[in-house]
């Protein structure tokens, strides 16, 4: 590692500072929270004081991880302390939590698309996911890797790898899960934590969204979707959409999944997956979202038919550059 590496600038700046404040997106996902709690952790280890701060809460499934319960839910802060860590944000505002900007800002993030908006910027589009990033970084603060640092850094590679499932996966990536297993990971007890906690409203809402399935592309695109009313129903809740995407890409034919989340009449939260090298991180750009070439996200309004349109559309043109034509639903 050399000076000009931003692992060590990064970390002789945080060696120089005393009180920290970590942050990640609104609605953070398992690699949000996990690559959060990790560097909290790392940061403590070298007694530094740390808050950890999200606009919304973490998800149900990761509610039992250690020090999830000390998670600040608010829109604000007051003092953003001595530096301010950001995941996984490609800008400041995506956090959603006001009083960050005062502060000297470090941008951790491995998404296409971020605005550099940190005082240290250190963008690693290779990386599986943020949590990997901070491994690399509590590697370079010398921080042991403790039980509570490793299964918040094995989480969080999971889950944003698809459990293993996208390309940006590399020997580096089951390097880091293997030193987390040497440092006490379970696997199979961390894979059931996060993915074998269902409710029964959870389960009842798969089985409906998944038999209202519509298909386009000669059945290449699954087209799903969920209201409010659906969600009462069903007894569910949004948290309980988590890994719903995932289902249709386990048949061989389909090749990309878009999935529409009712935020309020007419405002629709937008998931976007897809196997191989059809890039959905292309589609959500145009609505202002981003992602990963294979998992990607962005919010939409308009009425649902229309909007299903036109995301088939784009993904076709994604699937096959030189088929311009809409792509019907059916």
């Amino acid at each position: 590692m050399t000076d000009t590496d931003p692992r060590a600038r990064i970390a002789a700046e945080l060696r120089a500072r005393r009180r920290f404040v970590i942050t990640s997106h609104v609605r953070p996902d398992a690699d949000a929270i996990g690559s959060e709690l990790a560097m909290a952790f790392a940061l403590e280890a070298l007694g530094r004081t740390v808050r950890v701060v999200n606009l919304d809460p973490p998800p149900p499934s990761m509610r039992d991880f250690p020090g999830v319960d000390r998670i600040e839910v608010t829109d604000r802060i007051e003092d953003p302390g001595e530096a301010v860590i950001v995941m996984e944000c490609g800008n400041l505002a995506r956090t959603g939590v006001a009083g960050l900007d005062p502060g000297f800002v470090v941008n951790i993030d491995h998404h296409p698309g971020n605005t550099n908006f940190g005082a240290l910027n250190w963008i690693d589009l290779g990386a599986a996911a943020c949590g990997q990033m901070v491994f690399d970084l509590v590697d370079a603060l010398g921080v042991p890797l403790s039980y509570e640092i490793a299964v918040h850094v094995y989480a969080a590679i999971l889950t944003d790898t698809g459990s293993f499932h996208y390309s940006a996966i590399s020997t580096h990536t089951f390097d880091v899960c293997r030193r987390c297993m040497d440092a006490g990971v379970d696997p199979p007890a961390v894979a059931r934590r996060l993915y074998d906690s269902n409710t029964l409203g959870r389960v009842k809402l798969f089985g409906a969204v998944l038999n209202a399935m519509e298909l386009a592309a000669d059945g290449r695109i699954a087209i799903l979707s969920v209201d409010k009313a659906l969600l009462a129903a069903c007894g569910a809740s949004l948290d309980d959409t988590d890994g719903l995407i995932n289902q249709p890409l386990t048949v061989q034919t389909i090749q990309a999944v878009v999935f529409f989340k009712e935020h309020a009449p007419g405002d629709w939260r937008v998931s976007l997956r897809s196997k191989g090298a059809i890039d959905v991180s292309a589609v959500a750009g145009r609505f202002g979202g981003g992602g990963h070439r294979n998992a990607s996200g962005c919010s939409a309004e308009g009425r649902l038919a229309d909007l299903q349109a036109r995301f088939a559309a784009s993904i076709l043109e994604q699937m096959d550059p030189a088929r311009r034509d809409t792509a019907p639903v059916g």
